[in-house]
């Protein structure tokens, strides 16, 4: 007979207003791993990501800047998160890091962002487009028309933007990664317009990669 396995510990729900700062949670969430050891995988690259002040975004800039990258971190407006994260690939992992505060709703924040990125670092080998929110909804009737185009506007409008303002500053064999979720492929009866953002950020990427290999 198998025996069932141990129950884990709950911890206590915690509440945020948005956006949410994760030196606020309790734990902090781990995101490094200090037994994989650095093989410069990455030395004289540069990363650009979205959202990567916390969370999985910032998962990748701390791995990224383990194996050599320089990086660019573009939040939207939790400051200590970004700074400490900053703090960590400059001091921990010797690299440069340049954050930039905004909203990528917006198409002029993201042309500036970029602008401001390349002034610094001409050359973008890495884009993450990871940056995403949502909002949970019981039915469709409670998705307002705002909070529709909000996560839309976020969740891919930005992807264009941020991709067509970095593909001339990326070179022949860069790399571009956008994040979506298992919610593309099997749904999710509370995050309908999520969801739906993320079914096309697949589309997004198919299509873009189908387009840009036929340039190159």
């Amino acid at each position: 007979m198998q025996k069932a396995s141990p129950k884990k510990a709950i911890r206590k729900a915690q509440h945020q207003l948005r956006p949410g700062k994760e030196y606020k949670m309790e734990p902090v969430p781990v995101t490094e791993n200090d037994l994989l050891l650095p093989a410069d995988k990455l030395a004289g690259k540069t990363a650009l990501i979205t959202g990567g002040d916390s969370g999985i975004g910032k998962a990748v800039a701390l791995l990224f800047a383990k194996e050599g990258a320089n990086i660019i971190i573009l939040y939207l407006n939790e400051h200590k998160d970004a700074g400490e994260t900053k703090a960590i690939i400059e001091k921990k992992y010797k690299r440069s890091c340049i954050i930039i505060p905004g909203d990528i709703s917006k198409e002029a924040h993201c042309k500036s962002a970029i602008q401001k990125a390349t002034k610094t670092f001409p050359v973008i080998d890495i884009l993450v487009n990871n940056a995403a929110l949502h909002y949970e909804s019981k039915t469709l009737q409670d998705i307002s028309t705002k909070q529709l185009e909000k996560t839309f506007a976020t969740n891919v409008f930005s992807m264009f933007w941020i991709t067509k303002a970095v593909l001339p500053h990326m070179k022949k064999g860069g790399a571009i990664v956008n994040t979506t979720s298992v919610t593309a492929y099997r749904g999710s009866a509370a995050l309908i317009d999520y969801a739906s953002t993320k079914g096309a950020i697949v589309s997004f990427t198919r299509s873009l990669s189908a387009n840009l290999v036929i340039k190159v």
